[in-house]
């Protein structure tokens, strides 16, 4: 497996909930006199959260405002929901976003979903640790520009919440001890606070583990399949995340893991499309090229299209992909032999799947939905 030994920190939890059990609340004393109580998804330990970004319900509803709201964009047509609509496990459905003045990104947005866990974020950026510095690229990039805030409008922006009466009582509340409680970095603590509580539990698969649900045969023979050395899946899935990259409170150094999976060859030579070449564009290692990080694969099934350029349109033809050991591209720019990168991942190899067994595998992926989040209006956009 090719990767590098980026440290992260991964353990047994120390505070799990209990396998059979409904989940863990547990109190963080936020910076208002509110405490905080996680509602924990089964198994799920809690999450890091960082010392000068302790979570509160004030917080979190000022996290949430300012996730929907357009004021927070250079040109005020922009927001963050723009690119990860509630419906779609707050992705977008787009191959790649288009930011606020229509440029594209070289990506497909993520998943937000249970992002506390991720132990880097994006699709690949191995000194990416936290929600709150991870949120200054799409505020603050200038290419691609997402949000299109920058030197010329930034008082222009804070301004509309200082005209704001409700905002400056909210950032008040958030942050009590702050002088000057409308700062971007307070609007950026408050958006990571309402990610970090953007967690997963009511997917069948959950309640399932809670003992509150049965798995059909179909189900049962996917879920099998996909913890088995068959289908290999859970190599880069495993986790309680359903990836191999997690980070929680407690837990122990480990390294970071990316993969390359075979998606491209071009020319046979092993690149990756320029704009898109994976963790080499950080480390300058030729074996690092097209490495990215293996995305948690809660709500899977509404989060179409896959791979992290959005260029495989279904389920199934990413079932097939693997199966394949990576993917031959016949023709056009990016021609080449997938199946015969030199960079690939070990784990990455023929799969001896039959037609029912691939269906079997992605009907257990779809209990991994939470319908419930998907609508939950904790999470929805508070703005008329």
């Amino acid at each position: 497996m090719k990767h590098i030994p980026i440290l992260i920190k991964l353990a047994l939890p120390l505070l799990l909930t209990a396998c059979g059990g409904g989940g863990t609340s547990t109190t963080d004393v936020g910076v208002t006199s509110a405490a905080w109580t996680w509602s924990l998804p089964p198994n799920f330990p809690v999450p890091s959260v960082p010392a000068d970004n302790p979570m509160s319900e004030a917080k979190f509803q000022l996290g949430r405002l300012l996730f929907y709201d357009k004021k927070l964009s250079g040109d005020g047509t922009f927001a963050c929901a723009s690119c990860h609509l509630q419906i779609l496990a707050f992705t977008d459905g787009k191959t790649v976003s288009t930011g606020a003045t229509g440029q594209q990104t070289s990506r497909n947005a993520p998943s937000i979903v249970n992002s506390a866990y991720h132990a880097t974020l994006t699709w690949v950026h191995p000194q990416l640790f936290s929600l709150e510095a991870q949120m200054e690229t799409p505020l603050f990039a200038i290419d691609p520009i997402e949000m299109g805030v920058n030197d010329s409008n930034r008082a222009i922006v804070l301004q509309r919440f200082e005209n704001d009466a409700d905002y400056r009582q909210r950032f008040s509340e958030a942050f009590p001890d702050a002088t000057t409680p409308i700062t971007f970095s307070n609007a950026i603590k408050a958006i990571a606070a309402f990610q970090r509580a953007l967690l997963t539990g009511g997917s069948k698969f959950e309640r399932y583990q809670r003992g509150e649900a049965s798995l059909n045969a179909a189900e049962e023979r996917g879920r099998l399949l996909f913890n088995s050395e068959k289908a290999e899946c859970f190599h880069c899935h495993g986790s309680f995340n359903f990836n191999d990259q997690v980070n929680f409170l407690g837990a122990r150094p480990t390294e970071n893991l990316f993969h390359n999976t075979g998606l491209y060859n071009i020319g046979g030579t092993g690149a990756f499309p320029a704009n898109n070449r994976g963790l080499i564009e950080f480390t300058g290692v030729a074996s690092d090229m097209g490495l990215f990080r293996a995305p948690s694969l809660f709500n899977v099934g509404v989060t179409a299209p896959y791979m992290h350029d959005g260029s495989i349109a279904t389920l199934e033809e990413v079932l097939d992909f693997y199966a394949d050991g990576g993917r031959n591209i016949t023709s056009g720019p990016h021609a080449g032999d997938g199946r015969l990168n030199p960079f690939k991942s070990d784990l990455i190899a023929l799969i001896d799947l039959n037609e029912q067994e691939k269906a079997d595998i992605i009907t257990f992926l779809k209990t991994l939905t939470d319908d419930s989040l998907l609508t939950n209006a904790r999470f929805s956009n508070p703005h008329p």
